[in-house]
């Protein structure tokens, strides 16, 4: 597929690296900042332009003549939309996707659409992390929580703690442990190497375990791993940005919400915008506002600022002085795995969140969610199942029938209203949604051609 990338930021060059790992992409980066061009060129295979995105010249230039799709990230919303506007007019691009961060205008839809500025999928980084971190919080015991099919479905990794009942036991007993809940293990990480999860594999301390099962039994299934955390009731946020305001929003529903912001302008804004969250003016970093505001008895702190750095020191301060646990929002991918080996529980990747939406739309095949795991290196992907036996590579075959690449695992079907857990025997249909588990990302370009029909089928 041939992709044009407008901006070299931390968003685009985290997309680009990412595409550019697929040998059926070839990548074409846009910006405005030659030297941050030169240094991804030196590192991917990939072409770059120096230039502004939004001019008919320069996407002429990178190729949008002959362009698959564009992915349009710069740190201006009127830039991407413009950009797409023009793909559009002039290149007949087919696949326009725009990075939009304000929320005036997430909140008319009608904005966007042939008609209209021509962006087929409006990419909202702020509302993906929002919603990602309140999964988290209403999952304390949970490294990721993540929805399939509408939320019929979640993907949850955990880390098996000493006395969880299924520690030390062979996953073919779990049906033992919980019965009438239906469940499968699609992947396990010890000491960051991937296990192929075999009935008699044993569960070890430390494990990283991913499973799937039917949103209600999700609990039920987090407890066999390790002793469930209390529930949350006090929140802290650090930071009353748009990913801090619209997460305190949803949060001070269920749960007691304080969020510190260091603008006095935007706290005011706040205060007039939140019904029962307490808004607070002042340093997050600052041990005696944290002390004064009883950060011991707060169940989870999140750093949410811009500042990586920031959001480091605060989260750690806040850990050290008794909050049960802490969150911080992380843009530079190398402190993401640094941090969470220190004081701090979940280090959160807005690129690798943004990322999982962006491919859904790149991916070949019926691909409906693409979820990046384990920091980029492991894929969890929804397809439908199109066709019949004829026609398509997985209908009509049980699941020990197909050739799936190594590192693959099938850990569920949707059909309709219906959980299915995948075991050896399941039979899939047309119209059915698979979750798949992918370890090697290597292979996903096999996955997807599974799941293509032949032309006939239309």
């Amino acid at each position: 597929m041939n992709i044009l990338i407008l901006g070299a930021g931390q968003v685009g060059s985290s997309v680009a690296t990412e595409l550019a790992r697929e040998d059926s992409n070839e990548i074409t980066v846009i910006d405005v900042e030659q030297s941050i061009l030169t240094d991804l060129q030196d590192h991917l295979d990939l072409r770059t332009i120096c230039g502004n995105g939004s001019f008919p010249d320069v996407l002429q230039r990178a190729g949008g003549d002959d362009a698959d799709m564009l992915i349009a990230l710069t740190n201006s919303d009127e830039i991407n939309m413009v950009a797409c506007q023009v793909a559009h007019t002039l290149f007949r691009t087919p696949t326009r996707i725009a990075r939009i961060r304000s929320q005036h205008y997430m909140k008319k839809p009608q904005l966007f659409g042939e008609d209209a500025v021509p962006v087929d999928v409006t990419i909202s980084p702020e509302n993906l992390v929002t919603e990602y971190i309140h999964h988290l919080i209403e999952h304390p015991s949970a490294l990721q929580v993540l929805d399939f099919a509408g939320g019929k479905v979640q993907l949850v990794a955990v880390k098996a703690y000493h006395g969880g009942p299924l520690v030390g036991h062979e996953l073919k007993t779990i049906r033992q442990h919980i019965p009438g809940v239906d469940t499968r293990v699609a992947a396990i990480f010890r000491q960051g190497e991937s296990i192929v999860p075999s009935a008699d594999q044993v569960i070890e301390v430390d494990d990283e375990v991913f499973f799937v099962a039917a949103r209600k039994h999700i609990k039920a299934v987090i407890a066999e791993m390790r002793k469930l955390d209390k529930p949350i009731k006090r929140v802290m946020l650090a930071g009353g940005g748009n990913i801090g305001g619209q997460l305190a929003a949803l949060l001070e529903k269920d749960f007691q919400v304080k969020i510190i912001e260091t603008n006095p302008k935007r706290c005011n804004q706040l205060a007039g915008e939140l019904d029962s969250t307490l808004v607070l003016l002042g340093d997050a970093a600052n041990p005696d506002l944290l002390t004064e505001e009883n950060i011991e008895a707060m169940d989870v702190f999140c750093a949410l600022t811009n500042d990586d750095e920031a959001n480091i020191l605060s989260a750690m301060l806040a850990k050290r002085l008794g909050a049960r646990k802490v969150m911080s929002l992380i843009n530079r991918p190398a402190y993401v795995e640094l941090v969470e080996s220190g004081l701090i529980d979940i280090a959160i990747s807005p690129h690798q969140v943004t990322i999982g939406a962006m491919l859904a739309h790149i991916r070949r095949g019926d691909v409906v969610a693409v979820h990046a795991l384990r920091r980029g290196s492991a894929e969890a992907i929804e397809a439908i199942a199109h066709g019949d036996a004829k026609t398509s590579k997985v209908v009509g075959k049980h699941i020990e029938a197909l050739p799936l690449p190594k590192g693959t695992t099938i850990g569920a079907i949707v059909r309709g209203n219906e959980v299915l857990i995948a075991h050896h025997d399941t039979v899939i249909e047309s119209g059915d949604h698979v979750i798949l588990f992918i370890t090697n990302k290597r292979v996903i370009a096999q996955v997807e051609k599974l799941f293509s029909v032949a032309p006939t089928f239309f």
